[in-house]
This record gives C-alpha cells, sequence and structure tokens, in this order.
C-alpha cells in the first residue's frame, strides 16, 4: 500500500494512505493513548553491547523545551500581553500548578481538555499544562457558533473547557444544546480579565475561574511524561470546506518535530520575538508555541489583530517574526496605520500563494515574506520555499514568482510529491499538470479521531447544496481572492421548473454551515462530466480562476 497521506490542491481532504494507525470508534476515549501499537525497531539489538534505557532514551516531547527554557532562559521574557508579563521561569511555574489543578479535578492520561479562547497568556499556558497533566488538548476555533461547539464538545468528549469571558456566551449555548440531547456538558473554567466580565448562567453549576483554579494548584506537582513518543498530545477539528470537522490527532513526537521544523522554516534563532497574529487555536499555533520555548522567545499575545495593534507591537516589543495569512498581509499593506519599521521583520504566510503585487508591496514597507503550505494533517506547515541565494540577482518579476512557490518539505518529513491520484504517477513538475500532494513523514497526523472511513469518504459543502429543493446538481471549487486567499464556489443545476437566485442559495448555506464555509459565489450552468457521468472539476476550477478575485 502507498505510504503517503494525500490531499488535492482544492477544498477537500482526500485520503489517508497506509502508515497510520486506524483508531478504534468503540471503547472509552479515556483509554485513547493505548490504541496505538507499541512501535520498537528491534535492529539495534543485534549489536552486542549496546543498550536502550533511560540515560541514552526518552520520548520526544514538545513540553521538555519549558523545562530547558525555564532553566537556560530563566528571567528572559515569556509572555507580553499589554501591561502583563512573565518571564520562562514563571510560565513553567504557572504551568505546573494548572496541572495540578488539572489533576485534582480528575483529568488523567488521555482525557480531552478543550479550549475556546484568543491568543492571549491562558492559551498560551494551556499548551504546556494540559500535556502536562496528561491529557489531550483541544483547541477549538474561535468562529465556531455554539451549534458547532456543541458538536465538536460531544464528539470529543471533552472534560473541562476553558472558555475566555467575550466567548461564554457561545459557550453557554453549546451547554443548552448538550444537555437538550441529555449530554452532560463539560467542567467550565472561565477566563476573566476584569471584575466586569460576565459570569455563567445559573444553570451552569460546575464552573471555576482561571486565576483561582492555578491558585490551588500544587507548584511541587510532577509533571506526566508521555508513556511513548505515539502518545496524543491534542486534537485539532478541520475547518476547511468540510461540513463535518474531522479531529486530527497529534502526537508529541510530531509536535517536537513540527516546532523546531517550522521555527527553521521561520529563520529563527535564539530569543527571537514573536507576534501572534496567527490563531493559536490553528494547527497549535502552527506548533510555535512550543517551538518558541525551545529557543527561549517572547511571546507578544494580541486579542485582536488589527494593524494598528502590529505596528504598536512591532515597535515597542522590538517583534522579529510573525505569521498570517494572506489576509493579513491585505490588512497590513492597505491600512492607514503604517508606520516606518525600526528593523526587517520577518513574516511567514500561508495558503494560497499570494500575488507579487502583494509581495513587493508587504517587502517595500520593511517586511520579509517567506511562503509555505500546509495543512491540519501535516501539524500545520509542511512545505516551504527555501531561498537560494543566487535568486537574489533576478529581475524583481522573477524574483517575486519565486518567491509565491510552496516549495519543498522541512526536515520533519521524509516525503512530499505531486502524484496522480488515479496512477499513483508523480505528474510532471511543469506548473500546469494537476495532481494530489502527498505527505510521508513524522509530522502526519496520527489519525482522525474515532472516524476510520473519514480518510475516504468527503463530507463536502455539496452535501448541503443538494439539500436545497430546487438544487438538481452541485459542485464546489476554489475561486482566487485577493483578501482571504480562497473562498468557496459553487457551480449548481437547477431542477426544471425552479427560479432561485445566487443569494438564497448562499442564505441557505449559512444556515445549515458555519457562515465562513458556506460559498461566496454562485454560479448557475450545466455541469461538465466525463462519459460515465463524473464532474469534471478540473473545468470547473478553471473557470473559477478565470473569475479572479470577488473584491
Amino acid at each position: 500500500m502507498n505510504q503517503f497521506f494525500g490531499r488535492r490542491s482544492s477544498l477537500s481532504v482526500r485520503r489517508l494512505f497506509g502508515g497510520v494507525k486506524k483508531v478504534n470508534p468503540s471503547g472509552n476515549y479515556r483509554r485513547f493513548c493505548g490504541l496505538t501499537e507499541k512501535i520498537e525497531d528491534l535492529s539495534w539489538k543485534s549489536m552486542e553491547g549496546v543498550v536502550k534505557c533511560p540515560a541514552n532514551y526518552a520520548p520526544l516531547s514538545p513540553i521538555s523545551f519549558l523545562n530547558r527554557a525555564a532553566k537556560v532562559y530563566r528571567d528572559r521574557t515569556s509572555v507580553v500581553y499589554g501591561s502583563v508579563q512573565f518571564t520562562w521561569e514563571q510560565t513553567r511555574w504557572r504551568c505546573v500548578k494548572m496541572a495540578s489543578a488539572l489533576a485534582r479535578l480528575g483529568i488523567s492520561r488521555g482525557d480531552v481538555v478543550a479550549t475556546l479562547a484568543p491568543n492571549i497568556p491562558a492559551m498560551h499556558e494551556l499548551h504546556f499544562a494540559v500535556p502536562m497533566a496528561g491529557a489531550v488538548i483541544c483547541t477549538l476555533n474561535t468562529r465556531h457558533d455554539s451549534a458547532m461547539i456543541s458538536v465538536l464538545l460531544q464528539h470529543s468528549e471533552a472534560k473541562i473547557i476553558f472558555v475566555d469571558y467575550q466567548l461564554l456566551h457561545i459557550a453557554q449555548g453549546a451547554f443548552d444544546l448538550l444537555e437538550e440531547k441529555n449530554v452532560k456538558p463539560p467542567i467550565l473554567v472561565l477566563i476573566h480579565e476584569n471584575s466586569t466580565a460576565p459570569s455563567p448562567s445559573d444553570s451552569i453549576s460546575d464552573t471555576y475561574e482561571y486565576e483561582t483554579l492555578m491558585a490551588s494548584g500544587d507548584s511541587e506537582f510532577v509533571a506526566m511524561k508521555p508513556k511513548t513518543e505515539w502518545d496524543p498530545i491534542s486534537v485539532n477539528y478541520t475547518s476547511g470546506t468540510t461540513s463535518r470537522p474531522k479531529g486530527v490527532v497529534y502526537n508529541h513526537r510530531g509536535a517536537y518535530l513540527n516546532a523546531l521544523a517550522t521555527t527553521s522554516l521561520h529563520g529563527m534563532f535564539s530569543s527571537p520575538v514573536y507576534l501572534w497574529t496567527v490563531p493559536m487555536f490553528h494547527c497549535n499555533g502552527w506548533c510555535l508555541i512550543w517551538g518558541l520555548a525551545a529557543l527561549g522567545g517572547t511571546n507578544i499575545c494580541l486579542r485582536h489583530v488589527s494593524t494598528k495593534e502590529i505596528f504598536d507591537s512591532i515597535v515597542v516589543n522590538n517583534v522579529t517574526h510573525m505569521s498570517g495569512a494572506p489576509t493579513v498581509l491585505n490588512m497590513i499593506i492597505n491600512s492607514s496605520n503604517q508606520k516606518p519599521l525600526p528593523h526587517t521583520v520577518e513574516i511567514m504566510t500561508g495558503g494560497a500563494p499570494p500575488p507579487p503585487s502583494i509581495l513587493e508591496r508587504i517587502e517595500e514597507l520593511g517586511f520579509r515574506v517567506s511562503h509555505l503550505y500546509g495543512l491540519t494533517e501535516t501539524y500545520g506547515p509542511g512545505t516551504s520555499c527555501v531561498w537560494k541565494p543566487e535568486w537574489d540577482s533576478l529581475p524583481r518579476d522573477q524574483r517575486l514568482r519565486f518567491k509565491a512557490r510552496q516549495g519543498v518539505e522541512h526536515f520533519g518529513l521524509e516525503e512530499v510529491d505531486v502524484r496522480d491520484s488515479v496512477t499513483m504517477q508523480s505528474v510532471p513538475s511543469d506548473g500546469v499538470t494537476i495532481g494530489e500532494i502527498m505527505f510521508r513523514g513524522n509530522t502526519v497526523m496520527s489519525g482522525y479521531l474515532k472516524d476510520v472511513k473519514a480518510t475516504e469518504e468527503a463530507f463536502k459543502v455539496e452535501t448541503v447544496l443538494y439539500r436545497h429543493p430546487a438544487v438538481l446538481e452541485a459542485a464546489v471549487v476554489a475561486r482566487p481572492d485577493n483578501h482571504w486567499g480562497q473562498t468557496a464556489c459553487a457551480f449548481v443545476k437547477l431542477k426544471e421548473g425552479f427560479d432561485v437566485s445566487a443569494k438564497e442559495i448562499i442564505h441557505f448555506c449559512k444556515t445549515h454551515l458555519p457562515r465562513y464555509m458556506a460559498p461566496r459565489t454562485v454560479i448557475f450552468e450545466d455541469l461538465p462530466k466525463t462519459s460515465t457521468g463524473k464532474i469534471q472539476k478540473f473545468i470547473l476550477r478553471e473557470k473559477a480562476k478565470a473569475l479572479g478575485s470577488l473584491f
């Protein structure tokens, strides 16, 4: 069986090939850690005198980065959030106390602890504290509504959820929906910032406050270590264009390796200062929450991302690195808050390749852009454009085209290829032939949580479109977008005798999906098909591409 993880260059995950342990949908998720086989290479035993013992082997885990940072970078600032600042020694102390508090609440190895919060210090701390309690962190998308949050809480079987005070109403709505289904909601821990923050409703009885809970912990608590590198460390729910998000399971080994690989992609060295414009809930902040601890970096937290905050933070905090989707780049170049930068700031961008015009304008402001590609199933970043010094002398247009390339695999992966999804043969590297991106290596997910068929089935936006009484056929592809990188574009054929508008179709999708998953463009026409009746999406992709950006 082929050993690659595959994804089309369009909008949906296609299949998971060999080399990934499937998750048994039955049984208690508390025992999730025991679902993977013990993988041990015995070939080393053939050499006499060689032993494997605690002196020369420990399971890789990014939690070790925090322990080291507390010693090596003890007095260096770890977190800045407005007037709030911590050192690495303080951060570890706070994480140990929170891990202890979680254990006292009954959290044990393999339990899931969820979060619903923006880029604030608590989110940073929980990425260490939760696995230090032996648990699995599940960072939920703050753009989800109550209905989706309730589904994910039920699916993940989260025992506790940490909720930011500004998102309390979303959590309360999710709790109400769970109770309607006779499902016991998780314990709620509210993250306050001031005394005027709202309190949970009386219907939510099992609640705690973040700082109070932490204070109850023991600073001498001995943090739990993974039994094997394959123990899960996090669950990240996909949220692309699928109407049914899937729980992508990361393990300690993959998180460790991708944390180091991503800092390398970003050109980071000792003690970088990183501005958090990428959501920490997204692929655990591209694993940089852990990676910055390895380098003794400083995390500049932003509750809300705005161009004023970006430029002010760069100047005040001496920011050296930041990341963002093409939308962030767009915000920066079109901002009225632009300021001269005191130094060059490295910025990583992912997703759809940014147009050369955007790359040119943002570099004129003093940013140096590097481009990468990845997905939830590869712990975030998997490939990057590795710049060659000889390209510096190329004409500007050609240099910018090269910079927009999504590049080659990082050192945490074994191989990345683009192949025909049927024949599994590599396609020509001509920039024209369409294929499926294949990943294989240590930073490919462990599997989808409780969904053994998720790698063979696609739950697309088309599923919702087909529910509309006027829709006969539908297909969704990506349309280029100067702001978002790409948006969903629906091609629809109506049933005879029906007449509906694009606006009605979009509204219908928004009422059955999270709003950001709904298509922004609807085109009514006959769908191109093969002789066997299969919709020819490659033709539709070309049509959507020719449309250009919506705005």
